[in-house]
């Protein structure tokens, strides 16, 4: 129910998922293969779920530029700058070099795939593919490499 909610953001929607899922999954329960997570197999067949749904639901489309109609007057549609300001920028740049500054210190195989995962965007099970390791394993590689990361940083400071 909470990734289902999270995911559609409406209580009552979220509670009829939930018990649609239910349904699909008890009704398809004779092709659950056991050698995998049954946690796994639900989540996956909520999100099938809650992708149809998405596709399904018509949006209706409008131009930016078209003025909305607001209490019998007409308004230019104000869409709120996504990007960041110069000053967020700038504090994302220094953070970015104290990091790299400290990469240096922590071991190999950490940094490796603390790159892949924060720097080139790698998911965990590519990475984990790459080096021929659990995923588990590399989710803690990460994290350790996170943690060293920060108590280097915070020793800077």
């Amino acid at each position: 129910l909470n990734y289902i909610g999270r995911m559609v953001g409406e209580r009552e929607l979220a509670l009829d998922f939930t018990q649609e899922v239910f349904i699909r999954t008890y009704s398809s329960l004779h092709s659950y293969q056991p050698q995998y997570k049954f946690s796994t197999w639900l989540f996956k067949i909520a999100s099938n779920y809650i992708i149809d749904f998405w596709r399904k639901k018509k949006i209706d489309a409008f131009s930016l530029d078209q003025k909305q109609k607001w209490k019998n007057d007409y308004l230019p549609l104000q869409v709120p700058d996504e990007e960041p300001s110069i000053v967020k920028n700038f504090e994302i740049s220094e953070l970015k070099k104290k990091i790299e500054g400290v990469l240096e210190k922590i071991p190999p195989s950490l940094r490796e795939v603390f790159v892949w995962r924060h720097i080139n965007d790698f998911t965990y099970e590519e990475i984990a593919e790459i080096k021929g390791l659990p995923t588990g394993t590399v989710k803690n590689r990460v994290f350790q490499a996170k943690e060293m990361i920060r108590r280097f940083l915070e020793l800077k400071t």
